[in-house]
């Protein structure tokens, strides 16, 4: 999906945000790979790749008035969010209609640099989060990267060496803005604007 990124958005004139851009396992390469578009790093901390220090729930804050980016993405950092909800309205403030957002972070992965590791997120937890109701469209998206998992011996008796299926690493969302959603807040929003005509399982019988 990196590639998918820097192919439509490494271009003059396009505005580049990354939520989470400080080195933190390796050198980053996206400066670079962006080199034709405007390229701003955000961090909660200084250091490489950082061009602008901020807390990502109060993100608009740190730009001007309309200031706004063509695409704007972030890599394992939801999980670190104490509320991602409100991470989530603050990229729809600095994205243009018609912008890129684009999540990658953990759906099953080792507790990290705890305690600011908060949640794990399902492809439909962040389709949830960046829903209609905040103005975006759905592009791509799942998860990836499948575990082999086993209860240990440890857990409680009626779990201890199960076989645990469906597990992944990683979870991603690919959308695009495509409305402007003025005053938004997240107790106005019906339950349908988040998971469309989708329904629940019914309970099964006998």
């Amino acid at each position: 999906m990196g590639n998918y990124l820097y192919e439509i958005g490494n271009k003059p004139g396009l505005r580049i945000l990354e939520v989470g851009s400080r080195e933190v396992t390796g050198a980053s390469s996206a400066r670079q790979k962006f080199s034709n578009a405007e390229y701003v790093g955000f961090d909660y901390y200084p250091g490489n790749n950082v061009d602008v220090v901020g807390d990502a729930h109060k993100l608009s804050s740190y730009f001007k008035d309309g200031e706004q980016f063509d695409i704007i993405y972030s890599s394992a950092c939801f999980e670190h969010f104490a509320m991602p909800w409100l991470v989530a309205t603050e990229i729809a403030k600095l994205l243009k209609v018609g912008g890129i957002v684009f999540v990658e972070t953990h759906f099953s992965f080792s507790a990290h640099e705890r305690p600011w590791n908060f949640f794990q997120f399902s492809d439909m937890g962040l389709r949830a989060l960046f829903s209609p109701a905040l103005g975006f469209e759905y592009i791509d998206g799942g998860m990836s990267n499948p575990i082999v998992g086993r209860f240990s011996s440890l857990s409680d008796k009626y779990l201890r060496l199960r076989t645990v299926t469906g597990l992944y690493c990683h979870s991603q969302y690919l959308g695009k803005k495509v409305a402007e959603v003025n005053n938004f807040e997240w107790a106005s929003v019906q339950l349908e604007e988040v998971v469309g005509d989708t329904k629940y399982p019914k309970p099964k019988v006998g």
